[in-house]
């Protein structure tokens, strides 16, 4: 592998170039910290990713390297100050692979390439192999004494020199691979099968040279060019097949653009990649164009495709004033944005960081499976010598192949990449539907629960109230009751509270219908309010400093109020007025929570399929069995008034019981209780603190996508095994059949690379988009198993 130019060392140090795969984050001292994403190449087995974890270990600061062999990349966490990123690439090339900034350009560009690479040397060996056979054909062919032994000897010579560029070039990433296993002191899967090639070349050369010697006089040069051309036609097909598992993560990690035009002062537009742009730069996005940062549009109105972040596929209206996302895609018209948000702070790199965790996560069950593979290989050798020495006593002439047949036959690929592959289907199909997973052993743990537990407020349901209906606790008239209803809405004007913004929002409506005609005599309300204070957990309260209903307000809970024993089972707010030094309820006005489209026949089919479902919420126990009641509930299912601390205990009460618990929420205070679960689900609008200690994100924020998840963790886990299963008879089955001899080499080349692309393929399973999965719209039918 050649090392860097200085050129390349300086582009790849460069910080614009490092802005497009690296995150900065602070180190538990406070120091700076590089979060890299590299692309790899020349990974054909779990032990490469072992040799690449290692490679870049022992470069001086490199905190954590993290290596998916799977997914061909690398996120390694770096120290600035003691080493550069020039030095982890070439770290990475000393071990015999290929390392790349991973950005969405050198990405294509390097599959390209490996592609290329591996179709040629797919052509070479086949078109040698034809060949080969075409010259071994007459010595399987002729009768004794049809040929002669000078023409048997010329198509021996023939087949040898055909031979040559199929062990030096096509075999090359068997005998690279053998070599860097070697060299680090380890055994990868490539040595067995290197040991097989290498040692039917030298035995059948040395069978053309002399057929006299040790080796006897038979050749296999054959068998070699079918087993090379087999095992090369595999992994062509299980590149491909590993990378369409990956296109749904790819394409989530793949949307900012190249280059961006951004605007001066003056209007005139320059060309400069993402790296180069500034809070604040006003930037054209064009139709068919990512936007490259976070930003307000300042011109124009167009359609935006907002999948990548919220997994829906419809676009949305977006026009002046309103916001738009970094990887979005600008489906209208032209637009101008205002750039608020760059890097690491978009929630489209948010959303990136969370992708790189699941690619470079090895979960408990594919270490195992890491781990077995190899001491099975040190058997394999074992194996093979065996096998050796016992056919040298029971027939010498067929002892080396019989041995060869089992050092090829008995490679782990099958068992290494089922696992693997499986998940990253998995994992993007999920992205797909706009489900995240942080923590790929998710899937298993899925699997096996049988409780979920929902917060209610921003999970269950919207982050929006719609009104209900108002309570007069006094008597006025209609006129009265309008000024009122438009005083607490000025009121609520200076508070964030979600009760206020609801009432707010109501009131604007109220307007929009008065400005139509539908309310007659309707008329905006001016307030003069002053001394306004809000006291948290109870209300606001202000002074009406001018008119007829000028005062001291209240606006908030009903012990704020003064209103004691009017509990609604909907949230409510009250309005209340100080007369004479006492208050006075005015007004109570209700509203309905908004329940998210799916989430009662979403949680009905939950139930059906097997899970307790149970309601853990801090509102007040109207408020929280109205909610059960509306997704069909047992009422001992839905507990109200709940602290962090009861929703904690409640959970570690169902564990307690040996069972597993998925915990769904969307609060900073949903933080331990995730962190407590056995599977946690945050919504995509949840709190950043929520998310980070989610196992999974659902970033369309849809409930039966929760159904998708676990309809997807049982198939997943379902093929996996498949797969573990097929490879462990496999080799039960074969390895006998190489032993006794039954079994020759070109039939072990061609087992061995039929079982590794039959987990492969068995894998895309997943990639299948299921017309059975529950839908936002409408959930039909129950999760079916694998």
């Amino acid at each position: 592998m050649r090392a860097l130019s200085p050129t390349q060392v300086v582009a790849v140090d460069d910080d614009r170039s490092l802005a497009a795969h690296t995150q900065w984050i602070e180190g538990s001292k406070g120091e700076r910290l590089g979060q890299s994403r590299l692309l790899l190449s020349g990974l054909h087995c779990a032990a490469c990713a072992g040799l690449i974890e290692e490679a870049l270990g022992r470069v001086d600061g490199v905190r954590v390297a993290e290596v998916n062999g799977a997914a061909q990349r690398a996120v390694v966490t770096w120290d600035p100050a003691r080493t550069r990123m020039s030095a982890l690439i070439a770290a990475v090339r000393r071990a015999g692979y290929g390392a790349f900034p991973d950005t969405g350009a050198q990405a294509v560009v390097q599959a390209a390439r490996e592609s290329r690479q591996a179709v040629w040397r797919l052509f070479v060996a086949a078109f040698c192999m034809m060949q080969v056979m075409m010259y071994a054909t007459p010595a399987y062919m002729a009768e004794a004494g049809d040929l002669s032994a000078d023409m048997a000897q010329l198509l021996r010579w023939a087949s040898w020199v055909l031979s040559i560029p199929v062990l030096l070039f096509a075999a090359g990433p068997f005998l690279q691979g053998a070599w860097r296993s070697l060299r680090e002191r380890r055994i990868g899967m490539d040595v067995p099968v290197t040991l097989g090639i290498v040692v039917t070349f030298v035995a059948s050369s040395a069978a053309t040279f002399s057929a006299d010697g040790p080796f006897g006089s038979e050749v296999y040069f054959d068998s070699l060019t079918m087993f090379v051309s087999f095992l090369l036609a595999a992994r062509w097909l299980e590149s491909r097949a590993r990378q369409r598992a990956a296109q749904s993560l790819d394409a989530v990690m793949r949307r900012l653009p190249d280059a961006v035009e951004r605007l001066d002062a003056s209007g005139q537009a320059q060309w400069v990649t993402p790296g180069e742009l500034g809070i604040g730069d006003r930037i054209r996005v064009h139709v068919g164009q990512a936007f490259a940062a976070d930003g307000v549009i300042e011109q124009g109105s167009t359609q935006v495709d907002e999948a990548v972040l919220t997994g829906e596929s419809r676009p949305v209206e977006r026009g002046p004033g309103q916001e738009v996302a970094a990887g979005c895609l600008n489906l209208g018209a032209p637009v101008q944005v205002r750039v608020t948000q760059l890097g690491a702070q978009t929630r489209y790199q948010r959303i990136v960081s969370l992708v790189e965790r699941a690619l470079t996560q090895r979960p408990g069950f594919m270490l195992s499976a890491d781990r077995i593979a190899g001491p099975f290989l040190w058997v394999v050798l074992g194996l093979a010598v065996a096998a050796y020495a016992a056919w040298s006593w029971i027939d010498p002439s067929r002892a080396l192949w019989i041995a060869v047949s089992v050092l090829i036959v008995t490679c782990p690929c099958a068992l290494s990449l089922g696992a693997p592959v499986a998940l990253i289907a998995a994992a993007g199909e999920l992205a797909r539907r706009g489900v995240l997973l942080q923590r790929l052993d998710a899937l298993e743990v899925l699997t096996r629960a049988q409780h979920l537990v929902f917060d209610k407020t921003g999970t269950l349901t919207e982050d929006r109230l719609s009104p209900a209906q108002t309570v007069w606790l006094r008597t006025l008239s209609p006129a009265e009751q309008s000024s009122a209803a438009r005083l607490a809405a000025d009121l609520a004007r200076q508070s964030a509270h979600p009760l206020s913004r609801a009432l707010v929002h109501a009131d604007l409506v109220a307007r929009e219908r008065a400005r139509e005609g539908a309310l007659e005599g309707a008329s905006p309300l001016s307030c003069d309010w002053q001394d306004a204070a809000e006291q948290a957990g109870q209300g606001l309260q202000a002074r009406l400093a001018s008119g007829s209903e000028a005062g001291v307000w209240r606006l908030g809970s009903a012990v704020w109020c003064h209103a004691e024993g009017d509990a609604p089972e909907r949230p409510a707010v009250w309005l209340a007025r100080d007369v004479q030094g006492q208050w006075l309820p005015w007004a109570r006005f209700e509203f309905d929570e908004v329940l998210r489209p799916d989430a009662a026949s979403s949680v009905a089919v939950m139930q059906r399929s097997g899970w307790s479902v149970h309601l853990l919420s801090g509102d007040q126990a109207a408020s929280v069995q109205g909610m059960a009641r509306r997704l069909g509930l047992p009422a001992e299912q839905a507990r109200a008034q709940c602290s962090p601390q009861d929703k904690l205990a409640a959970v570690e009460a169902l564990q307690a019981r040996g069972d597993v618990v998925v915990m769904v929420g969307d609060g900073i205070n949903d933080a331990p209780v995730l962190a407590r679960s056995d599977v946690s689900v945050a919504m995509g609008s949840a709190a950043a603190l929520a998310q980070a200690r989610a196992d999974v994100i659902v970033l369309s924020n849809r409930i039966g996508d929760l159904l998708v998840l676990r309809e997807t963790a049982q198939r997943t886990l379902a093929i996996v095994r498949q797969n573990l299963r097929w490879a462990f008879f496999y080799n039960l089955a074969c390895v006998p059949l190489a032993l006794v001899g039954w079994l020759p080499p070109w039939a072990a080349g061609l087992g061995m690379a039929a079982s590794s692309l039959l987990v492969v393929v068995n894998a895309l399973r997943l990639t299948r988009h299921s017309a059975a999965f529950p839908t936002a719209e409408g959930v039909a039918a129950e999760p079916r198993a694998a």
